[in-house]
């Protein structure tokens, strides 16, 4: 097992950053850059290959250590991993990232593998999704994903205003269609966001499921992760044993979230019932002090 993977990445700005990427991919397989904020990284460890899409921004917030979450599965499970690694927040429609897929399915590389999964969230999820059809037979695992930014498909979704300049109609271009060729994918998504959910319904193929991850909101790598439960469920998922009973028992474990408990308790204290938001407050002061929540509930008592 690869050990020390994520060493030396914290405290760098975005440049630094990319070239500690760099440095230590080349030493476990190799870096490749795409382009002016762009590259891919790939880590040779395994039989199995997780494919992530992530981006600087996310995981400068998400991690102090600033570890990409394929570079800490890769230490942590003994996979293989192929990270596309952006700067910041992007659908991923560009034709270097298609030519380097295109490149992936003329050497064969996906069938070096026993198993392959596709992650990602939200632009990234749709990206998982998109470029899965490169591995034929691959599992996917996207949550809360776009389906396209196609304004005659999802212009309902004012979220998407500044992707209406990128090409969703030529090639990798609609998610849901780009997943025929998988052999199991699972959409995760917290039902109670509207948009999340539309897109959600728009991946309609009989070996697509459905994960409801109810109340978890937009941030739904960063809490899974709080909780304990993201690399477990990505692991399900790798194996193909991620199934609505499996993802309810790990999903159990919000019940102990600070996170997931402070969410419930701006959500409740804002829309009721009032009685379930002093709860919800209540359950995170008995696991230690914070003081917004404090406050909060002593506001609940007043009303």
């Amino acid at each position: 097992m690869i050990t020390a993977i994520g060493d030396g990445f914290a405290g760098l700005d975005v440049e630094d950053w990319f070239n500690a990427v760099d440095e230590r991919a080349e030493e476990l397989g190799y870096f490749e850059p795409l382009g002016a904020g762009l590259g891919v990284a790939f880590i040779d460890a395994g039989p199995k290959l997780l494919v992530t899409f992530e981006n600087f921004e996310r995981i400068a917030r998400a991690n102090k250590a600033q570890v990409p979450l394929g570079f800490t599965l890769a230490q942590s499970e003994g996979w293989s991993v192929l990270t596309i690694l952006a700067e910041s927040d992007t659908p991923y429609r560009e034709d270097r990232l298609y030519r380097y897929f295109d490149r992936l399915v003329d050497d064969g590389f996906f069938e070096d593998f026993e198993d392959v999964l596709f992650f990602g969230e939200h632009l990234a999820g749709y990206a998982a999704a998109a470029y899965s059809v490169a591995a034929p037979g691959c599992r996917v695992l996207a949550l809360r994903p776009i389906a396209s930014a196609d304004p005659s498909v999802t212009g309902w979704d004012s979220r998407l205003k500044p992707l209406r300049r990128a090409c969703f109609t030529d090639r990798y271009g609609y998610a849901p269609d780009m997943l025929e060729g998988a052999g199991q994918a699972w959409i995760a998504v917290d039902p109670v966001e509207q948009f999340d959910a539309m897109h959600a319904a728009l991946f309609r193929a009989r070996h697509v499921s459905r994960l409801s991850l109810r109340r978890l909101g937009a941030f739904t790598a960063f809490t899974l992760d709080s909780m304990g439960i993201l690399q477990p469920m990505i692991a399900a998922a790798m194996e193909g044993k991620l199934d609505n009973l499996r993802m309810a028992q790990l999903y159990r474990a919000r019940r102990d979230s600070v996170a997931y408990l402070r969410r419930m308790v701006s959500r409740l204290a804002a829309v009721g019932p009032k009685a379930r938001a002093r709860k919800a407050a209540e359950a995170v002061l008995a696991l230690g002090d914070d003081p917004h929540v404090a406050r909060a509930l002593s506001q609940l008592r007043e009303e």
